[in-house]
């Protein structure tokens, strides 16, 4: 969602402004004053959670970063309601929630495991309803409220690849004793350990209630010839102690395949680095790449030859 606009405010807004977009906008679409309004409940959701986003200051430098498409990748329901007390923010602005007069109250359906969306609508106290009960000649019955299906996990591997390219990855999960494929959208510059939120492909509901989502938990698989330093990226190269004495050129190709020729100086170190600027990995999926560096590690032999050892010992005795 473009939070932003949602709330009617620029980019470059200030905490103060961005408070008071919500507070008219909160009076506006408030429950208690659109009663059995669907749209004005939607409409208040989503002001709400920009509000939670955009008053944040962490989350609000991710979105910016990110964008909206990279930011729900990273944030779930879940993390974006988190530590977002809905109830006394009502209170402070002196309506509905945090028992100040209002008569409806908002619960976070995420706290404690829950996830999805959250504000529960349905937990109103005074209203004279029970749950949405049916009536009839034995009196009020009541009806289970739709609940939405628990939330699920899955472990995705991607490659180092991958990380670099973006692009889109099918799993196959089981279902009902059927095998159910999904396309999956790998944002560039992922890292392992972030979460990536499919809506509504988790658990269905027992409730009549919408499906869970799916969580794919992204882990990066180790490459053989590279490895990852925060969007920067490492690789070695071995040398004969004579060419790191004397210098030398070599040869390096990048992740993405394309070839670099290295001139080595003379008298370089053990775990000296060279870089190659903007060919390490993106950061996120619209930023800048990393860098590639280019680390000389000295080659010394286990055995020598006749030959070699007089050398070396010649070399010795010169001071080397």
């Amino acid at each position: 969602m473009e939070y932003y606009k949602i709330l009617g405010i620029d980019k470059t807004a200030s905490a103060a402004e961005i408070k008071k977009a919500y507070r008219k906008l909160a009076l506006k679409y408030h429950p208690d004053k659109n009663p059995d309004n669907k749209e004005a409940e939607a409409k208040f959701k989503q002001i709400s959670e920009a509000y939670a986003v955009l008053s944040d200051e962490q989350k609000r430098q991710q979105y910016d970063t990110y964008g909206s498409a990279g930011f729900q990748q990273r944030y779930s329901q879940e993390d974006i309601f988190r530590g977002f007390d809905i109830n006394d923010i009502l209170g402070q602005f002196g309506f509905g929630g945090g028992g100040r007069g209002g008569r409806t109250s908002f619960r976070f359906n995420g706290q404690g495991g829950g996830g999805g969306n959250p504000f529960d609508f349905f937990n109103q106290a005074g209203s004279g309803t029970q749950g949405g009960g049916c009536c009839g000649g034995g009196g009020c019955r009541p009806q289970p409220t739709p609940t939405k299906g628990q939330d699920q996990t899955y472990e995705l591997t991607i490659t180092l690849e991958d990380v670099l390219h973006g692009g889109e990855k099918n799993i196959s999960l089981r279902r009902n004793g059927e095998t159910q494929n999904i396309a999956v959208k790998i944002p560039k510059g992922i890292e392992s350990g972030k979460r990536l939120r499919l809506s509504g492909k988790g658990a269905p509901s027992s409730t009549g209630g919408p499906a869970g989502d799916l969580f794919l938990k992204v882990t990066v698989q180790q490459h053989e010839k590279f490895t990852r330093d925060g969007d920067n990226l490492i690789t070695e190269k071995k040398l004969p102690f004579s060419q790191a004495c004397l210098g030398t050129a070599v040869e390096v190709t990048t992740l993405d395949g394309r070839t670099f020729k290295l001139k080595v100086p003379a008298g370089v170190q053990q775990e000296a680095k060279l870089r190659i600027k903007g060919h390490g990995l993106p950061f996120g999926p619209i930023g800048d790449r990393g860098d590639l560096y280019v680390k000389f590690l000295v080659k010394i032999p286990k055995q020598l030859t006749s030959e070699q050892k007089q050398a070396v010992q010649k070399l010795t005795e010169l001071g080397l």
